[in-house]
């Protein structure tokens, strides 16, 4: 493998068939790849460009240790991981948020809710860090607990007063009786890259940010 070819980070999954579509649009587009084949590594001597199909939660770690040059993943996955990355471009893709979620009988029928009601409580999350992080910043003291799945019937069931989760229509929160009370951040897709790539492959980067740019509209941008 030689050190003048690109390497990008691609996600499973249907956040990663729309990144091949922004891929597609740039200097980088291929033929043949398959995102959800079971090949996980494609190389592409033509464009000296090869892509590997990660786990999204893998990706930001790919792109950190240089086993990647580029990475595509969410935004989310990018702030859990507390990755050393460059963001370069906000793909206006994948599109959800973190929030705060009650039972539903502990909100009033104005919608209001005070947050200082879970001090000293626990929350729980497939996001530690993030809940973490929102928390500490908001004053309160909580024990944050990591689930991996159905953190919904958390508070049902008593293991936890509250959740923090990403949210795109807000279907599952309502049949789960729970109810958003805060909204954390917005989350997407963005083009990130290692930041020693960044300087040592710049050319090739900025022409990809600029095309990537391009495709998704001026608005975008993030880091140039």
């Amino acid at each position: 493998m030689t050190e003048d070819w690109l390497t990008v980070a691609l996600p499973k999954g249907k956040l990663g068939r729309q990144a091949l579509e922004i891929v597609n649009q740039t200097s980088l587009a291929v033929s043949g790849m398959e995102i959800d084949s079971r090949k996980l590594y494609w190389e592409f001597p033509e464009k000296q460009v090869r892509f590997l199909i990660c786990r999204p939660t893998d990706i930001p770690v790919y792109v950190e240790y240089g086993a990647a040059d580029l990475g595509i993943v969410g935004k989310d996955t990018i702030v859990e991981a507390g990755a050393d990355v460059f963001e370069l471009v906000d793909l206006k893709f994948g599109e959800c948020k973190f929030v705060v979620a009650v039972p539903g009988d502990q909100v009033a029928t104005d919608g209001e809710y005070d947050l200082n009601r879970l001090n000293l409580g626990r929350i729980a999350s497939k996001f530690p860090n993030v809940a973490r992080r929102f928390f500490q910043q908001a004053g309160l003291q909580v024990e944050v607990i990591k689930l991996h799945g159905n953190i919904e019937l958390a508070p049902k069931v008593g293991l936890a007063d509250a959740i923090v989760d990403i949210v795109s229509t807000g279907r599952t929160l309502k049949e789960n009786d729970l109810v958003a009370v805060q909204d954390i951040f917005r989350a997407t897709a963005r083009l990130i890259a290692n930041r020693v790539s960044y300087r040592m492959k710049y050319a090739v980067i900025k022409q990809v940010v600029a095309e990537c740019k391009q495709t998704v509209g001026s608005g975008g941008i993030l880091s140039d």
